[in-house]
């Protein structure tokens, strides 16, 4: 097991040193955040990504911006997140949709978070701190600190 860990992590440290040449001050990656096989990061040249500390991505999770997407500190990733600050415009009936353009709004995910498998995090959204969303949801409102979304049910946790 040890092993396997070590594997991830190196090829995660390289791969993460690719990424920080190739996008510059357009990404902010904080200590000991990592992630495993499969992870994609896409930012175009008006987006930027910032990722806080002791963040973790599970396999296969992708983070695209054109604009602005923010991960706090401690918050960890199932298998399979996708997150995107943007989505295809398409009202235009006479233009091909990839002629349209995009729609983009910020995307800002609190700290020690934990987003389970599946998720899809849409533009435009706030996660609070201390949040768990249930695994396979579509996040396309705000969800408030300490709260869990299950299957677009919002149930606020209160600290004890």
């Amino acid at each position: 097991m040890f092993l396997i860990k070590l594997y991830y992590h190196t090829a995660a440290l390289l791969k993460t040193a690719c990424l920080s040449i190739i996008y510059g001050d357009r990404l902010y990656w904080g200590k000991k955040t990592t992630y495993r096989k499969g992870f994609s990061l896409i930012i175009s040249k008006s987006g930027k990504i910032h990722i806080e500390k002791n963040c973790f991505f599970n396999n296969y999770c992708s983070i695209a911006s054109n604009k602005s997407i923010f991960i706090g500190e401690g918050t960890i990733f199932g298998e399979n997140v996708k997150i995107y600050d943007h989505n295809h415009c398409y009202m235009d009936s006479i233009k091909p949709i990839k002629e349209q353009g995009y729609a983009s709004s910020p995307i800002v995910i609190g700290r020690h978070c934990w987003i389970s498998s599946n998720v899809v995090i849409l533009k435009g959204v706030t996660i609070g701190d201390n949040c768990v969303i249930g695994a396979s949801c579509i996040v396309h409102k705000n969800v408030p600190s300490n709260s869990i979304l299950i299957n677009q049910q919002q149930i606020i946790m209160k600290k004890m």
